[in-house]
């Protein structure tokens, strides 16, 4: 066992330190904080009372943690990120309990990022420098801006040609149906038919499609910079096609992830049950028509990514 390294100029109260951490110079650390093993706190940086770090996590220089904030563990956070924990603050005025502000596991906040109090920063995600965060990121977002937006997912081992556009299909070409690498995930291409009286595209249910549905709606009018989805099902199976316009699908079983680019109306995708989804991305025309297998029901959707992470790896599990 390892104990933690302390530079002589750092002032450091805490008793709650994990095994080979290294606190760096004229840092200050508060007598309750809570600070798990291999960390690295670079200089100039304050950590407060009411804070929990995990392990191997990383902060950098000119950062200062204020109480209420939970950080998970293989975090990064850039220098002179800022964090805050009252949304109205006066001077010598202080509130009950502070906001809780929570970073988990393996999100990454780049230099210069303002994150507001009482928003979560979802696993895996990544916060662009000088991002000023308001609202809470989803898990695997790639955010930037003031407000910060949702640009983009961070990619993973998932590897399929799913995000290039298909060309137009003839009658004469067979119908495609491609694994992307995410679960039981598949990119559907379906006949396309040029008619100079208006083109055609067409499919067939459990031909085609694997289900027949008992329900479908449309999602439209959809600004630019809003996400939807973000949930997965227990039973339920949906498939997507954009009839117009083009959005961006994020699919992702618990391990895997991929990005589909769905801009024609020939190609549609098929999520199984327990597979998370995204949209966004949408351009201002867009029409998504989405069928699902069931009628709605409420238990049928999980909505907390932690929750499906749990169930997805207790089914993969021997």
């Amino acid at each position: 066992m390892t104990e933690p390294f302390i530079h002589a100029s750092a002032d450091v109260k805490s008793s709650k330190i994990g095994k080979n951490t290294r606190i760096w110079q004229y840092v200050v650390v508060f007598p309750d904080a809570v600070i798990g093993d291999d960390v690295n706190v670079c200089s100039h940086s304050l950590i407060e009372n009411d804070v929990v770090i995990g392990d191997r996590t990383t902060i950098k220089s000119g950062v200062y943690v204020w109480d209420g904030l939970r950080i998970g563990s293989d975090v990064f956070i850039g220098p002179n990120a800022t964090f805050t924990n009252d949304k109205f603050p006066r001077s010598k005025v202080y509130p009950e309990t502070f906001s809780q502000t929570v970073i988990q596991d393996g999100a990454s906040i780049g230099g210069g990022a303002v994150i507001l109090p009482g928003v979560t920063i979802g696993t895996g995600a990544m916060v662009g420098a000088g991002a000023v965060v308001t609202k809470s990121v989803p898990p695997y977002a790639i955010v930037t801006g003031s407000p910060a937006r949702i640009t983009g997912y961070v990619e993973n081992s998932a590897s399929s040609d799913a995000t290039k556009t298909p060309a137009a299909k003839t009658q004469e070409q067979d119908d495609a149906v491609v694994r992307i690498g995410v679960g039981d995930v598949t990119t559907h291409r379906f006949k396309y038919i040029a008619d100079m009286r208006g083109d055609l595209s067409v499919g067939e249910f459990h031909k085609e499609i694997p289900f027949t549905p008992k329900r479908y709606f449309l999602v439209f009018n959809v600004p630019s910079q809003k996400t939807r989805g973000e949930h997965a099902h227990h039973k339920c199976h949906q498939f997507l096609i954009c009839v117009k316009g083009s959005c961006a699908v994020v699919v992702d079983d618990g391990t895997n992830r991929a990005e589909v680019l769905l801009d024609a109306p020939n190609k549609g995708i098929y999520l199984p049950p327990l597979t998370w989804g995204i949209q966004y991305k949408y351009s201002e025309d867009a029409v998504l028509l989405v069928f699902t297998s069931d009628y709605y029901e409420a238990d049928d959707y999980i909505r907390d990514y932690s929750e499906f992470t749990k169930l997805t790896a207790k089914k993969s599990a021997p």
